[in-house]
């Protein structure tokens, strides 16, 4: 590898990693290819994709999806997780190569965490959608995945923000992707609270996306109750926003304490508290910030290129 090296480290966020792919389009318009690409949960997604020469198929399928198909491809299951996610792998194995991870175009690796031990582990060889799926098996949403006699789940739980194995991978320059910095100061304001006896039409379909996962778990009347909650009901956080929430903060607060001790040479941070854990279907809106994102920071990003001899091309 060329002295000078760039690696690009994507971290995990859920819905809001499509912003992931407007960053890496803002870099390459920039001029800047990156050398190593790693990630944890969505971001090991979208890298993997990008990693494949296969980024395209995957912003194109992504653009197109509506909030039915996100529903379609969320397949319930009653153990480990309320989705199994095999509906939805299929999907990813058509936008990824399946291939090893040591064929990939550019050098990748994934983040996973042991369930056992609560190991941080490092995917850096084995099948490329193997990866992938074990680094975004989020605890209650997605199954854990069985690799190598261990169960993996999301990687986000122990590092959201993985630049300490792009380090380990030989970049000389480090630029990280944090979605979770604006998520936990977030609160909705009283006058945009709905009225949860009637709702938009709009949110019909999230409302009985989220009946259903429930109802299977026999929780029928507890799901109501939480659904009134999460419109405004009243002051009390529903079932849905307590989980979203608490898998945010405790993020935000592992990557806020690894950074001190490893901080990247740029860190860039999409404005995305608006969206959802499960809005996949809004990639336009979270494509279009990644892409601000770069943007606003070129001249952050030009300085520090100038330290291994690269430079923004405008």
């Amino acid at each position: 590898m060329r002295h000078g090296s760039i690696g690009l480290v994507l971290g995990s966020g859920s819905a809001r990693g499509w912003a992931h792919i407007g960053v890496i389009r803002a870099l390459a318009n920039a001029g800047i290819a990156v050398d190593f690409i790693c990630g944890t949960s969505i971001g090991a997604l979208v890298g993997a994709a990008h990693a494949s020469s296969n980024l395209d198929a995957l912003e194109q399928w992504v653009r197109a999806l509506t909030l039915w198909d996100v529903v379609r491809l969320m397949d319930v299951k009653l153990e480990g997780g309320l989705i199994e996610g095999a509906s939805l792998m299929t999907s990813f194995r058509d936008k990824i190569r399946d291939v090893d991870i040591e064929q990939t175009d550019i050098p990748f690796a994934a983040v996973a965490t042991d369930l056992s031990s609560g190991q941080e582990v490092w995917l850096q060889e084995g099948r490329l959608p193997t990866a992938v799926r074990a680094a975004i098996a989020l605890p209650g949403l997605f199954s854990p995945v069985r690799v190598d006699g261990r169960w993996l789940v999301d990687g986000g739980l122990v590092n959201p923000v993985p630049i300490s194995l792009c380090r380990a991978m030989g970049a000389d320059l480090i630029i990280a992707v944090n979605l979770n910095s604006d998520i936990v100061s977030r609160h909705r304001k009283p006058h945009e609270r709905r009225n949860p006896e009637t709702p938009p039409a709009a949110d019909a379909p999230r409302r009985d996306l989220f009946h259903h996962w429930l109802s299977q778990l026999n929780l029928r009347e507890r799901a109501k109750s939480a659904w009134h909650k999460e419109r405004g009901k009243d002051d009390v956080p529903g079932m849905l926003e307590v989980f979203v929430t608490s898998i945010n903060i405790m993020q935000d607060r592992i990557t806020k304490s690894r950074m001190v001790g490893d901080p990247p040479d740029l860190l860039l941070t999409p404005r995305l508290g608006h969206l959802g854990l499960l809005e996949y279907e809004r990639a336009d809106e979270a494509i279009a910030e990644g892409r601000a994102c770069v943007e606003r920071e070129l001249p952050q990003l030009q300085l520090a290129l100038e330290r291994i001899g690269r430079s923004v091309q405008r």
